[in-house]
């Protein structure tokens, strides 16, 4: 059966260095748009206790000169994403009255990139070319035709001259440089449900992913990533420029974003096949709410906010939709410390980061599987099969990948 869903494609942009000033002058007006509509709701709501809607703004921000900085159906992105925010606001302060209302978008005095969405009249895309066309506000065009062509890159499996429709480009600031998302409309043939069969996934930062299936625990480390990160980053600063990063500079880092893709993709490739060959339809994924706005201390924040927890999850949904595996957005909260066994939540059950010892049934077992097995019972209550005690938690497999054949396998076939 076919059917459309619509996917988000990320494009790294080739000359980067040639349409990176550009893009800075749209993002930061982003941020000033942004800044200028938050300082006139937040007048407003001290006057009269109310926050303007939507369309309230826009029309008060046609007005400002900032707003042609952009395409007007960019400038009106930026003020609906500043509505959503003061509705997700209203909406946390039934639970929370110390509730903060959306900030500003500033970093002393200045101001950041901020993401900047092209709607159909904003882009002109050329797939077979690998090319899209931005465009640019009236106040920041030298004349009438002026505008920001990228070319990009894709993933090799990404064609997107296939898709049955760009809704819109956006232009984000991944903290190092722009790249470009594509949201698309896709056709895809979809499979019957796997099987009846329920797994868990704890994800983690050291093991990337710990799966509780319904016959064996398996680890996947992310021992290639941490590997791959210190080298081409030594690289990179290695050879950055006096005026700038060097050409080896930006291609380290270009390779170290390709590097790190490709393992997610095959990391979650890996886990939907191995779901489909064991029968599984049901795969709960942990979510750990709010741990964006977590203080792990200046290392552990670095760590943290490099957590791609969100892009795993996002590419096992949409991989397993394609497969017939319903893929569960479950929260992670006490699943680390409550006993998969027995229910005991004592925190020092968690002896130390991969060890869990039960105070109360005596389950010794590998930390991250008393997780998965946690998120696993979350959709089947009573656990299925073969006794889960110490035998099967303590020792799960682990898969490692391995880059010859830029594949995960486990260890005992690459130790050999």
């Amino acid at each position: 059966m076919a059917i459309e869903v619509t996917r988000t494609y990320v494009g790294s942009i080739k000359n980067h260095r040639q349409v990176c000033d550009g893009l800075d002058s749209l993002g930061g007006s982003a941020s000033k748009i942004w800044n200028v509509a938050r300082w006139t709701a937040g007048r407003i709501w001290n006057a009269t206790g109310q926050i303007p809607d939507e369309g309230t703004l826009k029309a008060y921000m046609k007005n400002q000169s900032c707003w042609k900085d952009l395409n007007a159906q960019s400038s009106q992105k930026v003020i609906e994403q500043l509505s959503d925010a003061f509705q997700s606001w209203f909406d946390l302060r039934q639970t929370d009255p110390e509730a903060n209302p959306p900030g500003y978008r500033k970093h002393g005095d200045e101001r950041p990139r901020s993401t900047v969405t092209f709607k159909t009249d904003g882009f002109n895309h050329d797939p077979e070319n690998n090319r899209v066309r931005l465009s640019k506000g009236k106040n920041l065009k030298d004349h009438r035709s002026d505008f920001i062509l990228c070319e990009y890159q894709t993933r090799p499996d990404i064609d997107l001259s296939e898709v049955s429709r760009v809704q819109n480009v956006r232009a984000v600031w991944n903290g190092e440089e722009w790249e470009l998302h594509f949201v698309c409309k896709v056709k895809l043939e979809t499979n019957d449900s796997a099987g009846d069969e329920v797994a868990g996934i704890d994800l983690g930062i050291k093991n990337i992913a710990t799966v509780a299936f319904p016959d064996e625990y398996v680890l996947y480390p992310g021992n290639s990533l941490k590997q791959d990160k210190h080298y081409f980053k030594h690289t990179e600063y290695d050879t950055e420029g006096e005026n700038g990063p060097s050409e080896k500079s930006m291609w380290a880092r270009q390779k170290l974003t390709d590097r790190k893709t490709h393992f997610y993709h095959t990391l979650t490739d890996t886990i939907i096949t191995e779901c489909v060959e064991r029968g599984v339809g049901t795969l709960a994924v942990s979510w750990p709410e709010d741990v964006r706005e977590s203080d792990w201390g200046k290392t552990g924040n670095k760590k943290l906010h490099s957590w791609a927890f969100d892009r795993i999850y996002q590419y096992l949904e949409y991989k397993g939709e394609r497969r017939g595996v319903e893929v569960l957005k479950e929260n992670e909260w006490n699943t680390s410390k409550t006993c998969s066994s027995c229910g005991d939540d004592t925190e020092s059950n968690r002896v130390e980061r991969g060890l869990y010892v039960c105070s109360s049934c005596g389950l010794v077992g590998n930390a991250d599987c008393n997780g998965a097995e946690n998120m696993r019972q979350k959709i089947t209550p009573s656990p299925q099969g073969e006794d889960r005690s110490n035998g099967c938690v303590a020792q799960p497999s682990t898969h490692l990948f391995d880059r010859e054949s830029g594949m995960f396998r486990t260890r005992e076939q690459i130790v050999s």
